[in-house]
């Protein structure tokens, strides 16, 4: 049947999703799917939560939407004194949009406004890391690092300066202590704010951890303690993009809090949601808020749909549900297993150069050599077909490539729903073996 979506890829058409049951998805044909990576680390709580499913109801039966322009809603109000009350030290607002790249954009635009509000209007400069990736909008796209995605769009995009990432894997030098090498290349942001002016900086932006430009790469201890005294020395704002390690992914709600710091801005999305409605946000230190509050009191940004009341109903639902089943305890829990059995199955593994990640969100890196960590071919496109081999198995992960530096190497990224059991970490496992045997047969590998 010919299609009138212009898909991802309009060589394929993907399979139709009729159905989810829990960490399953079921297709037009009857085929299931466990879903390892929740979509792209969205659907925390599967695909059938009962709760967020009669909070969406029950919202939609009130009112499903007004213009923020004009109206408030008990759904939104609500959502933001939940987030507050639980956010990391400082933060004091929140400002709901629809979805990761929109929040990014809209933190780039409050980190502006900030200093014209404080009277520091030379500070336009944005610097972050390479490898790192925080959306698609043209904002978003600036100050990320992935060059393959930037590429083609680079004439369109603002300047933005990037700094090496904490990627400890492939940059920590031998006998270098994980100390040194986190104050080293935490350092490169100091070097970059003196180089750009120190007065003319206004933020910096990192994933606490790493999600699907390099898969799930977390910092060595110290790293953020010391990114935090140079923006603070500086007087630079730090925006912390948790879209795809947030709200519980890591194990804690957030994942800058397993660092010991906070952010003047801190971006939340996919697990806010859990993909039963579109969703973001932006969380807001008291200072920023303070300095629009007494200067111009009106932050010059907006979307249509931003505070969508059932999208907020589902947010907030969904935050409740991860409370008071204690999930969390489960992300530890079943993320050590993940870990422990991707180690015992992959760690010895002839095309496996490391296995990394924290809680439900943890990486695989597919390396050609071990010993010199030589990355395979781009041409070959191991993820690619890891991927393919994987689903054809009824198995979703999120393999990727150029996780080095856009074009080079592959890794293969899992972020499987809150309510994972042992057998279903026990199955992932087993169905990601297949489906590594499957492709490095196939490549004459094996």
């Amino acid at each position: 049947m010919k299609s009138h979506v212009l898909h991802r890829n309009s060589l394929t058409q993907p399979p139709r999703a009729v159905s989810g049951d829990g960490i399953y998805i079921t297709d037009a044909q009857g085929k299931r799917y466990l879903d390892a990576c929740g979509g792209a680390a969205v659907s925390c709580l599967g695909h059938s939560d009962p709760a967020v499913r009669a909070a969406m109801h029950a919202q939609i039966d009130q009112i499903a939407y007004a213009h923020s322009g004009f109206f408030s809603s008990d759904a939104m109000e609500e959502l933001a004194d939940d987030l507050v009350a639980h956010a990391p030290e400082g933060i004091a607002k929140a400002y709901f949009v629809s979805g990761g790249s929109e929040a990014i954009e809209a933190s780039l635009k409050m980190a502006r406004q900030y200093f014209l509000e404080i009277g520091q209007p030379d500070r336009k400069y944005v610097i972050a890391r390479r490898q790192s990736y925080h959306g698609n909008t043209l904002g978003a796209l600036s100050v990320g690092g992935n060059m393959w995605r930037r590429q083609q769009f680079e004439p369109l995009l603002i300047n933005a300066s990037h700094i090496a990432p904490c990627y400890a894997y492939r940059d920590q030098l031998p006998g270098e202590t994980d100390v040194a090498y986190g104050l080293r290349v935490a350092n490169e942001l100091e070097a970059a704010i003196l180089e750009l002016g120190a007065g003319s900086v206004a933020a910096f932006v990192a994933e606490p951890v790493v999600g699907a430009t390099s898969g799930a790469v977390a910092p060595v201890p110290g790293y953020f303690k010391r990114i935090r005294e140079i923006c603070d020395q500086y007087g630079v704002l730090l925006i912390l993009d948790e879209v795809m390690c947030g709200m519980g992914r890591t194990g804690t709600l957030h994942a800058i809090e397993q660092e010991g710091i906070s952010g003047d801005l801190q971006t939340v999305a996919k697990g806010l949601g859990a993909g039963y409605q579109p969703i973001g946000a932006v969380l807001v230190s008291q200072k920023i808020d303070d300095a629009i509050a007494s200067g111009s009191g009106f932050f010059q940004h907006g979307h249509t749909y931003q505070g969508h009341a059932t999208a907020c109903a589902a947010a907030l639902a969904a935050q409740r549900t991860i409370r008071e089943r204690d999930l969390l305890t489960n992300v530890v829990k079943q993320g050590e297993l993940l870990a422990d059995g991707l180690h015992d199955r992959f760690g010895q593994h002839p095309f496996v150069g490391d296995i990394r990640g924290r809680g439900l969100f943890r990486g695989v890196e597919l390396v050609a050599d071990r010993e010199t960590k030589e990355v395979f071919d781009p041409a070959r496109k191991i993820n690619a077909k890891i991927k393919k081999a994987a689903f054809a198995r009824g198995l979703m992960a999120y393999p990727m490539g150029g996780t080095i530096d856009g074009v080079r190497g592959d890794h293969v990224l899992f972020a499987p729903p809150f309510i994972v059991t042992e057998d279903d970490v026990a199955k992932i496992i087993d169905l990601f073996e297949l489906a590594m045997n499957d492709v490095f047969t196939a490549e004459g590998l094996s």
